[in-house]
């Protein structure tokens, strides 16, 4: 086949088209009382862990050391980085929630760990909108309270946060 088909075959016109591009959600877009479930999930793999947690200084002989970490009770094996979860499950949210509509992450107000979180386990994370209200110092402008929940592939927990975010109102002018 030559470079000349195949180009031909995949042009096209698309003048006459609507464009989609994906985003976040805006301020006025998030409801409470709604749960946001991201997906696909996210397998967290051995070189993931250990990559970020080289990456991020953690030299913690749980996160990268098989034969140390097979010797601690209870878990006999290498736990995944929390901070590694952690970032795992707020990036799940971002496709779906987030991207491009964020002014800033303005903290947590809990981060929990229940259950240990391994090599091999995949991460599935949910959200819910706790609360919302616009800013009284920053037009255009909402803070949004989020409650992240991410669960293994068995459905346990393994990590909860809540978390503000400063997330844009919708343009005005811009269409729904």
């Amino acid at each position: 086949m030559s470079g000349e088909k195949i180009t031909k075959d995949v042009d096209h016109d698309i003048s006459g088209l609507q464009r989609v591009v994906q985003t976040g959600l805006w301020f006025e877009e998030l409801e409470t009382g709604v749960l946001y479930e991201h997906r696909p999930g996210r397998t967290m793999t051995e070189t993931d862990n250990v990559l970020f947690s080289t990456l991020t200084m953690n030299t913690q002989g749980l996160h990268i050391d098989k034969a140390f970490s097979d010797a601690q009770e209870p878990f006999h094996e290498r736990l995944v980085n929390s901070l590694f979860t952690l970032g795992t499950m707020i990036g799940q949210a971002v496709a779906h929630l987030t991207q491009g509509t964020t002014v800033a992450n303005l903290g947590f107000e809990e981060v929990t760990f229940p259950a240990p979180l391994f090599h091999g386990d995949t991460v599935y994370t949910e959200t819910v909108v706790l609360d919302k209200r616009e800013s009284k110092s920053r037009p255009g402008q909402g803070v949004v309270t989020f409650r992240h929940v991410a669960r293994n592939q068995h459905g346990t927990v393994v990590g909860v946060a809540v978390r503000n975010a400063l997330i844009r109102l919708r343009p005005a002018g811009e269409q729904v």
